[in-house]
């Protein structure tokens, strides 16, 4: 492994527009030199969102990313090389310079600027996490002078969150494992991003939760580099593959992925 919202509605129309951009049907081996050029399907992961990665008690990886980037080098017939970094939005910005054929991630009308989207593969709900005996407990709480609201840096929830709150501060941390130290230092009082990562940080830090309700939802759909849209009726192809066979809800539950729904195409 290498190291280095809008409505419902709006947001199920986009997907379909940028699926609109696929072309012409193109024979699977011209897919596969499409998705995979280099004979190796390049997958971009980060620790610490079982949208993305995570390792079980004995140390092996699960998560939507790695899983079904896995399999869908599997059906390509292809090897595969996990890219691994430290958030999400340094994957898009390697899928747009060519460096990474593949990931799974919220597709936003901002994101397919820089890469094309399959259909969505799940739709999971936003939300806020409080550490232990926190005064912060309900939603309505958070909008108040002096509350640090910690979000991933690059991320949707830094983009998105300074227009909803007009008191409190919005504090970006390098990661999410960053952010839990962050916690620990009084650096910030909650931290907003999808709920199963925040479900995932929960579990590392004792009595902390995840409060009622939720900013909005993520769909979360598979980003591949533009000029490869002509591949996208195989991606879109595997993806229904994936939700119709249960082999999407095994994923789910092996990364321990909560919050999560089915996406529906409309």
């Amino acid at each position: 492994m290498r190291a280095l919202s809008g409505s419902l509605a709006h947001i199920v129309l986009f997907a379909i527009a940028i699926i609109g951009l696929s072309g012409a049907p193109v024979r699977a081996d011209d897919e596969a030199k499409l998705l995979a050029p280099g004979g190796t399907l390049r997958v971009g992961i980060y620790p610490g969102s079982p949208t993305s990665m995570v390792t079980d008690a004995a140390g092996k990886p699960h998560g939507l990313a790695y899983d079904l980037g896995g399999e869908l080098a599997k059906r390509l017939g292809v090897g595969i090389d996990y890219v691994r970094f430290e958030r999400v939005a340094d994957i898009v910005t390697a899928i747009h310079d060519g460096h990474v054929d593949f990931t799974v991630t919220n597709a936003t009308p901002a994101r397919a600027n820089d890469v094309s989207f399959s259909q969505p593969v799940l739709v999971i709900e936003l939300g806020y996490l409080v550490p232990a005996n926190s005064p912060i407990a309900r939603i309505e709480d958070i909008d108040k002078p002096g509350v640090k609201i910690g979000v991933t840096k690059g991320s949707t929830s830094e983009r998105t969150l300074p227009a909803k709150f007009k008191n409190a501060t919005i504090v970006p941390a390098e990661s999410v494992k960053v952010a839990i130290g962050m916690f620990g230092r009084g650096e910030i009082d909650l931290y907003a991003t999808n709920k199963p990562t925040l479900f995932e940080m929960s579990d590392q830090m004792p009595g902390a939760k995840l409060l009622d309700g939720n900013w909005g939802a993520e769909h979360l759909a598979i980003a591949i580099p533009k000029g490869r849209e002509a591949a996208l009726a195989l991606v879109n192809r595997f993806v229904s593959d994936e939700q119709s066979s249960g082999a999407l809800d095994a994923i789910q539950q092996q990364a321990g992925l909560r919050g999560a729904t089915k996406a529906t195409r409309e």
